[in-house]
């Protein structure tokens, strides 16, 4: 599970909560049914208008992954290399074949398959950056959906603010709806704004993080196979790929190396 991203939705409800005790409101006051549903239900027509159902559902569910997500180390990538790299110089690139086969992740058992079975450098190369370019579309895909939901909701938000203000002005007569119309009205603008600034925003903030993860660690693979396929010695393709990580993790990569070789 993302800690943080459960942790910030926790601390801004609770600061939220607290700023509107604090300056002498009624939560209650901030829960308004109509306000909800304008903007709430608005947003989701919207959005369907604007996707397909199976890509709306879809692009939805895709939420799950700000909350879970299995978390991508590179440098264990590097050492899977390495171990592939000293088995193939040892045993020749056809012992590689039985290695891939207790494999669990698709693409990097796909690219020794394509190894084993003699594939051309840059073809293997061109198959694995396809795949990786599509997978990065439909990662852009999705986060593009929250995008719209963060840009839907304070449009709608000012929509019911509108609306709100239209039944404020038609009762014009009666000043003591006035208060109360104005602030519901201005409730819709909130929810709009929280929809967007709390939520939709953030997601796809972290759908990109963890989508330039995922590509980062796809990169480390293919340059790793086609390291291996050309016959380069373990220890240079190491150093190799060493080059895709921070400073910081190359220390603690090179520190824990060190305490296993002692």
């Amino acid at each position: 599970m993302d800690i943080a991203t459960l942790a910030g939705l926790v601390s801004g409800t609770i600061f939220l909560i607290l700023s509107i005790i604090l300056s002498g409101g009624r939560l209650m006051l901030f829960v308004d049914a109509p306000s909800m549903m304008i903007v709430f239900g608005g947003t989701v027509a919207a959005l369907l208008i604007s996707y397909p159902m199976s890509k709306f559902l879809q692009s939805f569910k895709t939420v799950r992954h700000a909350f879970f997500h299995k978390e991508i180390d590179p440098t264990q990538v590097i050492s899977k290399i390495n171990d592939l790299a000293l088995a193939a110089r040892k045993e020749g690139l056809l012992a590689l074949e039985e290695i891939a086969q207790g494999m669990d992740d698709a693409f990097l058992q796909k690219g020794i398959l394509l190894i084993v079975d003699g594939t051309d450098a840059e073809l293997l190369r061109s198959i694995l950056e396809t795949e990786i370019a599509f997978v990065e579309n439909r990662h852009k895909d999705n986060q593009g959906f929250w995008n719209g939901v963060a840009d839907l909701g304070p449009a709608w938000g000012m929509i019911g603010t509108l609306i709100g203000l239209i039944a404020m002005l038609d009762s014009l007569d009666d000043p003591a709806t006035i208060g109360p119309k104005m602030s519901v009205a201005l409730i819709t603008t909130l929810y709009g704004s929280l929809l967007a600034n709390f939520f939709a925003t953030p997601v796809s903030n972290k759908l990109k993080i963890k989508s330039n993860e995922e590509i980062l660690h796809k990169q480390v693979m293919i340059e790793g196979l086609l390291s291996i396929q050309a016959g380069e010695n373990p220890r240079v393709i190491e150093e190799k790929l060493k080059a895709f990580l921070s400073p910081a993790t190359r220390s603690t990569f090179d520190k824990n190396q060190k305490d296993e070789e002692e």
